[in-house]
Formats: structure tokens, sequence, C-alpha cells
């Protein structure tokens, strides 16, 4: 046998190997690509790309079969705006999601600090609009901190905490507002231009809406503290015996996500110049909806707030286009339903992949 007889199944095992590492690189050793090669396979292969793609092609339907949808004088106002209360409950929401928990009191949450702005703006004229909003943020942060020792330190499964405290704080906000009203006459003109006022064309509610989605994803991504969510949300268990704070990190998912379920109320009043004992009936599942859609994962660890965001734009997008689609109620609910479940399946079939090829690239090591 010749050496070239020799020495070409070892070639022929490395080219192999070789093929392999390079089409798996991303997932079981990141580092063997370039960081420009890394990052444009990591978009290509993002959820966020795939929900971004699906609202550019449901704006683009829209706009086809009315051009008024999107230039209109008020279209691309509506586009920016309208979604801009539901992303910053997505944003708080997939934050907990991330951990492996869920926030379902976030509506009511909503409401109280809603209405709570109307009364500061009645009960003191002259208060500055930033102590409104530092003190809607604050009884938010309060209230998702109740949340937040009931799950960590109960052990009551999220699902069942926020479930009760949803209707506890559905019921304070009932009886402290009763039949009453908060009217655009009652709050000042400064406190309304925030749901009116434009930046170069960008709604200024939308700006701020941003900026928080920024805030929140950057530190996910780059902080001890935002990797740790994920550990946690991955296998609580093993994030335990590994020593990780994993009581503070949910004490503070919680608190975040009330914090900004209570900025939200603020601006839902700035927004509308009217709060009633109905605001924010039911918007808690849109927010974990938009943040499933939007490649969160219902089971925990994975999933980024900026899949959250686009997905709440996607939602509120949806339901603003299909009946100008001609599109009865009844399928609007039932393709958002739709896109949840399909969400969800693909949450699973991607998991069973992934560790599929990571039990392959073991079995070539």
């Amino acid at each position: 046998m010749s050496h070239t007889d020799i020495e070409r199944p070892d070639s022929s095992h490395d080219d192999s190997h070789t093929e392999v590492s390079a089409s798996e690189a991303l997932l079981v050793e990141p580092s063997r690509l370039s960081p420009t090669r890394r990052a444009l396979t990591t978009v290509l292969r993002s959820r966020e790309l795939s929900i971004f793609l699906v609202l550019v092609a449901v704006v683009v339907l829209a706009t086809t079969k009315n051009n008024a949808f999107l230039f209109s004088s008020d279209g691309w106002r509506n586009f920016l705006l309208n979604p801009s209360i539901l992303l910053l409950l997505a944003v708080g929401q997939a934050v907990v999601i991330i951990t492996r928990n869920v926030d379902l009191s976030v509506g009511s949450v909503m409401a109280l600090t809603a209405y709570l702005t109307g009364r500061l703006f009645i009960e003191q004229p002259n208060i500055p609009i930033v102590a409104v909003l530092a003190a809607c943020l604050l009884l938010g942060a309060v209230l998702g901190l109740v949340n937040g020792v009931l799950v960590a330190y109960g052990g009551v499964p999220a699902l069942v905490i926020t479930l009760g405290t949803l209707y506890i704080y559905r019921g304070i906000m009932l009886t402290w507002a009763g039949s009453d009203r908060i009217n655009a006459g009652d709050l000042p003109r400064e406190f309304l231009q925030l749901g009116t006022r434009s930046v170069l064309g960008v709604p200024l509610l939308t700006i701020l809406a941003l900026v928080v989605l920024a805030i929140v994803g950057y530190y996910l991504y780059t902080a001890r503290g935002g990797r740790e969510l994920y550990a946690i949300g991955s296998d609580p268990d093993a994030a335990v015996l590994y020593g990780l704070p994993v009581r503070r990190r949910l004490l503070a998912a919680f608190v975040l996500s009330g914090a900004l379920a209570g900025l939200a109320g603020a601006l839902y009043t700035a927004r509308y110049g009217t709060v009633s004992s109905s605001v924010g009936l039911g918007i808690e599942l849109q927010a974990v909806a938009a943040a499933v859609i939007g490649g969160v994962a219902i089971f925990g660890g994975s999933g980024t707030v900026w899949g959250a965001a686009i997905g709440a734009f996607l939602l509120v997008t949806i339901n603003r286009a299909l009946p100008s689609l001609g599109i009865e109620d009844f399928w609007q609910r039932a393709v958002v339903g739709a896109l949840i479940l399909g969400a969800i399946v693909l949450d699973r079939v991607l998991a069973v992949r992934q560790a599929r090829k990571l039990a392959e690239s073991r079995d070539h090591s």
C-alpha cells in the first residue's frame, strides 16, 4: 500500500471534519469564525430578522391595497406611535419570560399608574412632569417587587402569582377610580404634548420607548447580570448550584417589568388624554404574545428584547392592516393566534435541531 493510499482516508476525514465544523461553527465553536462573518451569520440566522421581514411584508401588502396606510399625513406617524405603549410592556415581559416566568399583572399596573398620573395633576396642578413620571415608575416598581418577592421567595409559579395580582391590582384600581374618569381638560398641555410631539418626524413617545429598549437590550447583551438572567431561564436548578444570585435576579426582572408598566401607564395618559377603569384590559396577553412572536422562548433562556419590540410592532400593525384588507375581526384574532402557535412550534423545532447538532459535534470530536 502506497503512502498516498495511506494518507487519503485521513485527508478525507479531515475535509469532512472541516466541512462540518464550518457549517456548525457558530453553534459549537464561534471563535473559529471572523468577527465580521460571525456577526453576519448571527443576523441572517436570527429570529428577529424573520419577524422583521414578516412586518415588512404586512406593511407592503397593506400599503399596496391602500396608500393611506403608510403614506397619508397620519399613516407614518401612527405606524410608529401606536405600538409604543405595547413595546414598553413587551420589553419588560421579555425580560421576565427569559427567566422562565411570566408577568400577567402588567395591564393592571399600567391602569393604576395611568389613573395616578391624572390624580396627581388634578390635586397638584403645578407638579413637574418628571416628578409624575418618577412616581409612576416607583409605583410600578413596588408592585413588580411584590410579584418578585412572592415568586422568588414563596416558591409559587409566576403564572399563579401574577394572575392573582392582576385581579388584586385591578380591584384596587376599580375601588380607587370608581366611575371617575380623567379627561384631557384635567391634564396640562405640556404633558399632553408628550403624546403628540414629534422630533424629525418621529413621535416623542416612540423615541422614549426606543431609548428604553436600547438600554435594556444593551444590558442584557453586555452586563453580567443580563447574561445571568439567560442562565437562570435555561436551567434554574443549575444556576442555583453554580452559585448565581437567582432570587436577586428574579426580583430585578419583576421590578423592571413593573416599572416599565408604570411608565407605560403615564405615557398612555399622555397619548390618549383620558383614563377610565377599563384601561389596560387584556393588554398583558398582547405583551406576552409580542414577546413570544418576537422569538423569546416561552420556556425561558433565549430571545431578545429587540425581537419582542418587533413583535409589538407586528401585532399592532396586523390589527391595523387587516381591516383595511377587508378581513373580518374573527380572522384578525385567528392570525395572531396562528403567529403565537407558530412561534412556539418553531422554538421547539429549533431547540431539538440545536441539541442534535451539539450531539453530532461531540461525536465528531
